[in-house]
């Protein structure tokens, strides 16, 4: 039943309801636009009022100053944000690609011990993310000398198992009898995956997509434990440069905030179509 369908009752008592959900649901919205309205306006701030201690809704004057600020107070400013678009647009598209390769021959191909294997994937999921740091770090560190590069930042999630879950999952939804009439037509598993699978998957391929680059681009701690030097440092790990023992730089560093989440924001508007038809594929039966 629809939210405000009409239906036999009092209107009084439906214009109550209405209006209690309404603003309930206005509630909840306004407290998850105002962290990002608050970066927005607290980067248009002066760079003077970084160490102020009163924070107020709105800035004394509107000025680009500190943007002009965030990418002045360091030579690697623009090195920071070029770092972070490497590693989350490399993981990304290595995600996309093996997750996909990954999904497709879980869900159509038959092979012996695929669902252990699978099984053992879906366990792998249930430990916790921070379980795995130290192991994760001796490796990447002391075992292959990868510290304070590309590769250490990239390796670690260049193929995820939910992404491979997701692709599994979507892509066993796909007729069966497709891939049968393209073997007919000799068409290889290649082919068959490059041509057919793929185009059909476009929904769950853009989720992925957003999903893996927000991830990545989010990350602060793994960054944090590979690099030791400014020049390899990504977006995230930049920003905390403006904070001190003693005080903190807050609109020079909303504003690198503020550029940071501009990738994420493009990102998702391009392909906010396929990331709505994937949030609600199977939720309605045809």
């Amino acid at each position: 039943m629809a939210l405000y369908s009409s239906h036999a009752g009092r209107p009084r008592v439906k214009t109550l309801r209405n209006s209690i959900i309404f603003i309930a649901l206005l509630l909840f919205a306004l407290a998850t636009i105002f962290p990002i309205y608050f970066m927005v306006i607290s980067s248009f701030a002066d760079p003077v009022e970084a160490g102020a201690v009163s924070y107020s809704i709105l800035p004394s004057k509107f000025t680009f100053a500190s943007f002009k600020y965030f990418f002045d107070y360091s030579e690697y400013s623009y090195r920071w944000i070029l770092n972070s678009l490497i590693v989350a647009t490399t993981v990304m598209v290595s995600n996309v690609i093996f997750a996909s390769m990954a999904g497709y021959a879980f869900s159509k191909l038959h092979f012996k011990g695929r669902g252990v294997l699978f099984a053992v994937l879906l366990v792998s999921m249930m430990i916790p993310y921070q379980v795995t740091q130290v192991p994760l770090y001796i490796l990447v560190v002391n075992v292959f000398n990868l510290q304070n590069t590309y590769s250490a930042l990239i390796m670690p999630g260049i193929v995820t198992v939910y992404n491979i879950f997701l692709a599994k999952q979507f892509m066993g939804s796909i007729p069966n009898e497709i891939m049968e009439s393209a073997k007919i037509e000799g068409c290889s598993q290649f082919t068959i995956y490059w041509r057919i699978i793929l185009p059909l998957s476009k929904t769950v391929l853009a989720v992925m997509a957003i999903l893996t680059f927000m991830d990545s681009w989010n990350t602060f701690f793994w960054p944090l434990l590979v690099t030791n030097t400014m020049d390899m440092q990504t977006i995230q790990l930049g920003l905390k440069n403006f904070r001190f023992a003693n005080t903190t730089f807050i609109a020079p560093m909303m504003a690198g905030a503020t550029i940071s989440a501009l990738p994420m924001f493009i990102l998702f508007f391009s392909l906010q179509k396929y990331f709505l038809e994937g949030v609600t594929v199977g939720a309605v039966k045809g």
